[in-house]
Formats: structure tokens, C-alpha cells, sequence
């Protein structure tokens, strides 16, 4: 076994960069511990491979144990993992195979999938009974995921020496609990996960260890043909039933519509802004499957005049592209959900969600890839479809979910519904037919709030949301954010025929944001509560979504609401 070695100027840790804050709190924590199972819930981007491989050099340097074997949910991240612990002088084999059982002396341990795990969970227990190991459980929520993963790693891995669990998104609540996490009764009586450390995106921006991030919510009027023949008209952003929100935004998503090749110009826009000031800054498509993906790279292709990187799961070459694309320059990715979890680009800094997925597990995923940053200054701009999820999400960025045990989380709608029903609600409907959908710019959302704005896809009023400059702390760009907004022209009210309808209450929606996000930045002034601390506050009040999610009514809520509050009337 190869001996771990030490840095010059620290005797009690394994070779490496210096840790960050968090990690350095969160070593010392579990070294003076030294408990056998550990979870630490980090946000995407934070340094959780960094933090875990160094206590795993503590441990070997140490005698506690003897290997190590570290489970991933991608193929893609065994090589990750393998390289990231080559750097601080741990050697792992990421080849290796549940066929032979069998691995070079000269590794300290392998990196393995759940999936490899639960195909032969014998093969593993009997590894770890052999040695004293310690397991590293990278995304433990995915030991959630199917009662037959879970069941396999508490076969392959109950006797281990140590074990180490790491999280960087919300856990979804869920009728079974997940392998080697502790769970404790909350203020309503329900079992919840409690990490023994945590360390969430707020915390992070904070510190500087991940970008701030803006959204661009594109809405939009969609209009489809169903079996019938009959024509259908729903506006992205706007309340309707489940059943038009998913094919309003099946409809925005179509690559053959003019929704989709508009947000994509304006993703290309922004990215150009930030490359004058990040010349590697590179930007990344998110498809709900390959055949979109395949047809966003041919529009990316004709609208860029570059052709981008295509990885797509199936494809052996995947990770190896991923590589490439990492280290070089080029500007555009296009994935499915290869490149959702785990995968480190760290130049990833514009990005379009072009996917109907819109569970919190899977938005914070995707996020995640964008949020790591290089140096002060750097932001992410991400570029999503005006729906209400998504916007609540989006709003929610800086929340901290831990996994409730109870009812399973299962969000309603086509965009939200599991593989075999969504394909059946939607996707073989052969009466369904996409005819256009238009998109304009409806809102800004940064550290949740929404910064009102309507503006044509193309216009001049776009361009000045899309042309922020490419390095600007969080405080910049909310000054910069709140100054354009309070800039707007207040909108005329349109004549009130048929035709103009739902652009009144676009704009009355625009209006209401923009007077409720006025009177919270005044309220701020006056307390010195964070904008974040009132707008929670006024939920608590009166209930409901976040502002870019809220309706009419609800704003107007907030807005009487919110002129009555006095110093120390807002929960600090």
C-alpha cells in the first residue's frame, strides 16, 4: 500500500490545497468525533470531493482503515473522483470490476456506482469485511432512489469501519429512509434527516466559494392543436390547469417553434457579454432527452456558427468529451442528464434549462453546475422557461430541504410525472401538434426576488438585461437590478378587447412585482433586515409562492402587508 503524503505546512492533514472555511470546520469536527457514519450536506460547487478525500488521507495516514471505496451515481464520476484523489496523493482505482473482485496493491481503494453496487452486493460486503474500510457515499439521496440501491448498501457496506456521506442538493421527502443517515422528529412530529454538518448556497455566496446566480424567466404565448383539431392558447407564466402548463411548455421546448432559437440567441448574447470579460466562459443546454438535444445543437450550430459538444448518456465517448470540453475554450455544451450531477466544469456560466423536469432534487442538480466559482466577480446567468415551478425554484435557490420521511414528494403535471406516465400523457399523444410559440423576456429573479421587466425577445429592453457586465459581486448586481428596474416606464394600460387580455395582466403582474420589491428595498433601509428576511416574512403572513410565482392577488396582499411593517415586526 502506498504511503499518503503530507503538506509542508501542515502536519495533520494529506497533501493538497488549503481547505476553505467550511471544510476545515467540518474536518475538525469529525476528526475530534471520529464517529463511525458522518453526513455532510454541502451545496454543488462548495469543495465536498475536496473535503471528503482529506479525511480519507487522515484516516489511511492514521491505521483507522486500511481502503477506501467511494460510491458515485455516474460512470463519468468514477474517473472524476479517481483524478481528484490522485491530486492529494490518494490512488483509487476507478476500473474496477465486480466480474474479477480484484484491484492492484497499489491502490488505496476504488470507486464504484450504486448501480455496480447493487448488481453483486456480495462481491462488495466481502471486500469490506475483509479490510477496514471506509465507504464514502457520494449523493447518498440516491441510496433513496430505489429500495432495491438501498437495500444493496446496507448488504455491501453495514460492516464498515467507517462511512462517510456526502449531499450537495435537497433531499426529496420519501416514504423509506435512506441508508446510514440519522433522522430526528422536527417541530411537526415528522422524521427528518440531520446532517452533522452543513453548509448551504447562502453560506457559500457568502464566502465567495460559489457564484451569485441570475434567472431569466422567458415566457411566452404557446399555442398547440390536440386529436380533436381544436387550437389551444396558453401563456407561460400565467395560472392555468396542469394539462396546459405541460403543453404550453412541450410547446415553448420544440425545437422546430420560435420560442426555443430565441432564448437561445439571448443565452449566446449573455455568454458573449462574459466572455469579454472570461474568455473560457462556457455555456451549457439542458435537453429532456436526446433527440431535442441532437436538433438544439443543430440550432446552436446555425444561430453560433459553432458547432457545440453533444453528450449524451448512452454514448461511451461521453466522458471523455466532458474532459475536453472542461479544459478547453469552446462555448457551448448541449446534455441531457449526464452533466445534471456531480460533473465538475467549473467554466459553466450561462445555461438553458430546456428540460421539463422540475422536481427541487433535479433543479438544484442542474444549477449546480453553473455555481462554482474562480474568481471574485464571476456570476451565472441561467436562462429558463416562465413556469411556475421552475420560479419557485428558482425564487428558493438559497433553501436548505432535508429528507422528510412521509408522504413521497411527487409533483403534479406532465413535466413532473414518472417516465412510463409522462410518455403516456404526453409524449404518445399523437393528436398532440406544437403550431408556435413566441418568447419575450418576463422576468429577472436574483436572491429571491423578482425584478419586473417585459421585454420582446430581440429588443433594446433586452439587451440591457442581457449586456450586464461579466464581473459584479452580489451587492452590484442587485444595485444594478433595482436601478434598471425603478428605470421602467410604467405600462400604458392597453384597450381591453379580446386580443389583449392577457397582455393587461402580464403587465398589471409586472407592476405589482415592481411596486412590492420597491416597498421591501425601502423596508430594508429603514430595519436593516435582508430583502430575503421580509419577503419570508410576508409568506409567513399571507401564504403562498414566492413573488416571480405569486398572483395578482397574493402581491396585493403583500403590498398592504408590507406597508404596516415596523421595526422589529419582520422575524429576524
Amino acid at each position: 500500500m502506498p504511503t499518503i503524503s503530507r503538506s509542508n505546512g501542515d502536519a495533520s492533514a494529506a497533501a493538497g490545497p488549503p481547505l476553505r472555511g467550511w471544510q476545515r470546520r467540518a474536518l475538525v469536527k469529525y476528526l475530534a468525533a471520529q464517529p463511525r457514519d458522518f453526513l455532510a450536506v454541502a451545496t454543488p460547487g462548495s469543495g465536498k470531493t475536496t473535503f471528503a478525500l482529506r479525511i480519507a488521507g487522515e484516516l489511511l495516514t492514521q491505521g483507522t482503515v486500511d481502503q477506501v471505496t467511494i460510491v458515485v451515481p455516474t460512470e463519468h464520476l468514477k474517473i472524476q473522483w479517481a483524478h481528484a484523489a490522485a491530486r492529494l496523493g490518494i490512488a483509487l482505482d476507478p476500473k474496477f470490476s465486480n466480474a474479477t473482485g480484484y484491484t492492484s496493491p497499489e491502490y488505496h481503494g476504488v470507486v464504484v456506482t450504486y448501480a455496480q453496487v447493487a448488481s453483486h452486493p456480495v462481491r462488495h460486503r466481502i471486500r469490506t469485511e475483509n479490510r477496514n474500510t471506509l465507504v464514502i457515499f457520494d449523493e447518498i439521496h440516491h441510496g433513496g432512489d430505489a429500495k432495491s440501491w438501498g437495500a444493496a448498501i446496507r448488504e455491501a457496506f453495514d460492516d464498515a469501519t467507517r462511512r462517510l456521506a456526502l449531499t450537495g442538493t435537497p433531499f426529496r421527502s420519501d416514504d423509506s429512509p435512506i441508508p446510514y443517515v440519522t433522522y430526528a422528529p422536527d417541530d411537526t412530529g415528522r422524521m427528518r434527516s440531520r446532517a452533522d454538518h452543513a453548509y448551504g448556497y447562502a453560506e457559500a455566496l457568502a464566502d465567495g466559494v460559489v457564484r451569485p446566480v441570475v434567472f431569466l424567466a422567458y415566457s411566452g404565448e404557446s399555442r398547440w392543436r390536440d386529436s380533436a383539431g381544436a387550437e389551444h392558447v396558453a401563456r407561460l407564466g400565467e395560472t392555468h390547469s396542469a394539462d396546459q402548463i405541460a403543453r404550453a411548455w412541450r410547446t415553448a421546448l420544440n425545437p422546430s417553434g420560435q420560442w426555443i432559437p430565441a432564448v437561445i440567441t439571448a443565452a449566446d448574447i449573455r455568454l458573449r457579454r462574459l466572455r469579454e470579460h472570461i474568455p473560457d466562459a462556457g455555456g451549457m443546454i439542458i435537453a429532456s432527452d436526446q433527440a431535442s438535444a441532437r436538433s438544439y445543437a443543430d440550432l446552436l450550430t446555425t444561430i453560433t456558427g459553432e458547432a457545440p459538444t453533444v453528450v449524451l448518456s448512452d454514448d461511451p465517448g461521453s466522458s471523455d468529451r466532458i474532459a475536453e470540453f472542461s479544459r478547453g475554450t469552446s462555448r457551448w455544451l448541449v446534455a441531457v442528464r449526464m452533466v445534471s450531477e456531480g460533473v465538475d466544469v467549473p467554466r459553466l456560466s450561462v445555461g438553458v434549462y430546456a428540460t421539463n423536469a422540475s422536481t427541487p432534487l433535479f433543479f438544484a442538480q442542474a444549477i449546480g453546475r453553473f455555481v462554482r466559482s474562480r474568481r471574485p466577480g464571476e456570476t451565472a446567468s441561467i436562462f429558463v422557461p416562465s413556469v411556475p415551478s421552475l420560479l419557485q425554484l428558482a425564487s428558493e435557490l438559497e433553501q436548505q430541504r432535508d429528507h422528510v420521511l412521509g408522504k413521497p414528494h411527487r409533483d403534479v403535471g406532465f413535466a413532473e410525472a414518472p417516465p412510463a406516465r409522462r410518455r403516456e400523457a404526453s409524449d404518445s399523444d399523437e393528436g398532440f401538434e406544437a403550431i408556435g410559440a413566441d418568447a419575450e423576456l418576463d422576468q429577472v429573479i436574483f436572491d429571491g426576488a423578482s425584478f419586473g421587466t417585459t421585454a420582446a425577445a430581440g429588443s433594446d429592453e433586452e439587451a440591457d438585461y442581457l449586456g450586464i457586465p461579466g464581473l459584479l459581486d452580489s451587492g452590484q448586481i442587485r444595485e444594478l437590478l433595482t436601478r434598471r428596474r425603478d428605470q421602467q416606464p410604467p405600462a400604458a394600460a392597453p384597450a381591453m378587447g379580446h386580443a389583449t387580455v392577457r397582455a393587461a395582466m402580464h403587465d398589471q403582474l409586472r407592476q405589482l412585482r415592481q411596486e412590492l420589491n420597491t416597498l421591501v428595498s425601502v423596508t430594508h433601509h429603514r430595519t436593516g433586515l435582508s430583502h430575503g428576511a421580509i419577503h419570508n416574512e410576508l409568506r409567513r403572513l399571507h401564504g403562498g409562492p414566492p413573488v416571480a410565482a405569486a398572483s395578482a392577488e397574493q402581491l396585493r396582499q403583500r403590498i398592504e402587508a408590507v406597508k404596516t411593517l415596523g421595526r422589529g415586526a419582520v422575524r429576524r
